[in-house]
């Protein structure tokens, strides 16, 4: 049975590399092939963990490790310390322990190999991994203290940079601060003025932006949303709208992680902080809007409309957080009055005029099974020929690939087969394995990428196929649904959201104009 070499980087290499003390990987994978020399360890695989995380849960090489050492496939693994193998919590750590001792696959380090079969080595083993999960408590609370302590400095400690800025050294000192960053300085200051000031018009009245509309307006001038979103959401602007960086402060701890057990497993999810572990200091970065106009933000941002349905209460709305006012972007609001149910838009400065429930969803259901027979006629005459011939296209690359690193992993094991013959020197062995481990890395690489597209085009080809008989569901079960809540459901899953104009009463009570936005899949590439 052959061996196999586990590398993963700690925290205090990343320091030490900051430091000019070399790539660790690189010096951890030679020490253990000079390892594998002596100890005339066949070692065919080579795993590299190029994602960081505290858990095995956020490690997938060391995920896929174990669970071939759980099979049997490696006779040992070669590490450069036990630490390497599992530093989290002592579930992380129980989870190694039983899939080598169950399995009987040694541990190798330069300095001891560990056979799990014995119970002396079993205890030093154990031991080994306790300490290492005290280590990375102690590394861990320094990070926080030194994180917290910049923060209160007014230093920028966040991993990416807030939309309108970016991230320079701080002068005379060390860590980070913020400058403006132009173009994006200029749109953030845009985002502020319509919101909190609004536009003026030719008659010389105001026109007032809520959320939405501000995005469509980004939308239409061309602006680059940040992220990868191919447009402005309203959330985004929300997001803009209420984060105090803009005026010169740097908040931090403003969520925490919140644990808890549901049905076995450990749910993670995160909630605002209370106002004495929250903080919020002035910073070293220039603001970009001034105090006055970030307060008038967060007071206008208190009167937006209520969320569709209050906690407790029951749906009564079938469109409620589909249907958006497209004067102000406000979620409009069903009301029940004498002559029946309105839909309206709850915003005082807002003169979009409301119409009948009843008349808003009609409207709706025709505008679905008008978009419907559209889509399918456009659909019978594209057929999905060219999104079968890409995705052929795809597989084929990921074949072609899978080969390519095979082929690799034979030449690996020849070289290992050669230094055994003596045909190889250590020097030329290690350059030859440095080379071919490095074009196994990148394969490895190439090979995910391409099943990610892969995976990408079949769910895009599905969608694409699934949207028709969502539909025609909707249409013919619509009527008969027992609740708006169940309405509300289906409509959710086919639209991303109804924006409803009707900006005067005359012309009877049907003009209004509705733009319905159906889920079309989309891909994830730019």
């Amino acid at each position: 049975m052959p061996y196999c070499i586990y590398l993963r980087k700690s925290r205090a290499d990343v320091e030490a590399e900051a430091l000019g003390q070399g790539e660790t990987l690189s010096r951890h994978k030679a020490l253990l092939l000079e390892v594998a020399k002596k100890g005339d360890y066949d070692v065919t695989e080579i795993y590299q963990e190029i994602v960081s995380g505290d858990t095995i849960a956020a490690r997938p090489v060391m995920q896929r490790l174990l669970r071939e050492v759980g099979d049997g496939l490696w006779k040992g693994v070669l590490v450069a310390e036990v630490e390497r193998l599992a530093r989290g919590n002592t579930g992380d750590q129980a989870q190694v322990q039983t899939a080598f001792a169950v399995s009987g696959t040694r541990i190798i380090t330069p300095f001891k190999v560990y056979d799990p079969q014995n119970e002396m080595d079993n205890q030093y083993f154990e031991f080994g991994l306790f300490m290492a999960r005290q280590e990375y408590r102690t590394i861990n609370r320094r990070l926080r203290q030194g994180m917290e302590a910049s923060a209160k400095e007014g230093k920028w400690v966040g991993g990416s940079c807030p939309y309108g800025y970016e991230r320079v050294r701080v002068e005379r000192g060390k860590g980070w601060t913020l400058a403006p960053h132009e173009p994006e300085a200029s749109i953030v200051k845009l985002i502020f003025r319509l919101y909190v000031e609004g536009e003026k018009n030719d008659d010389g009245s105001y026109q007032t932006f809520g959320a939405y509309s501000i995005a469509r307006r980004l939308d239409s001038m061309g602006v680059a949303p940040p992220g990868s979103s191919a447009f402005w959401r309203d959330r985004t602007i929300w997001d803009i709208l209420q984060n105090p960086v803009y005026v010169g402060k740097v908040r931090w701890r403003n969520r925490h992680k919140q644990k808890r057990v549901v049905d076995g497993e450990v749910k993670v999810s995160k909630v605002l902080s209370s106002d004495a572990d929250r903080i919020l200091v002035d910073g070293l970065h220039p603001a970009l809007v001034d105090q006055a106009s970030f307060d008038k933000a967060q007071e206008l941002a208190q009167h937006r409309g209520p969320a569709p349905v209050k906690k407790g209460n029951k749906l009564v709305n079938p469109l409620a957080g589909i249907l958006v006012c497209g004067e102000c972007g406000r979620t409009m609001v069903l009301t029940i009055q004498k002559q029946g149910r309105f839909l309206k838009c709850i915003s005082p400065v807002c003169h979009n005029v409301s119409s009948k429930y009843e008349t808003v969803e009609q409207r709706l259901l025709q505008g679905l099974e008008q978009w419907l027979s559209g889509y399918r006629l456009q659909w019978d005459s594209n057929p999905d020929a060219d999104d079968q011939e890409l995705l052929d296209l795809k597989a084929k690359n990921v074949r072609k690939a899978e080969t390519d690193l095979d082929t690799l992993h034979r030449q690996l094991s020849r070289t290992h087969d050669l230094l055994e013959q003596g045909v190889y020197d250590t020097n030329t062995f290690l350059e030859r394995s440095r080379s071919i481990s490095q074009r196994i890395n990148d394969t490895t690489e190439t090979i995910a990428r391409l099943r990610d597209e892969l995976a990408e085009g079949e769910r895009i080809a599905a969608s694409r196929q699934s949207i028709i008989p969502k539909v025609e569901k909707l249409l013919d079960v619509y009527a008969a649904l027992p609740s708006a809540q169940a309405k509300n459901e289906l409509l959710r899953d086919i639209l991303e959201r109804a924006v409803y104009t009707r900006p005067s009463r005359r012309g009877g009570k049907d003009r209004f104009e509705l733009v319905l936005y159906p889920k079309l899949p989309q891909s994830s590439e730019p």
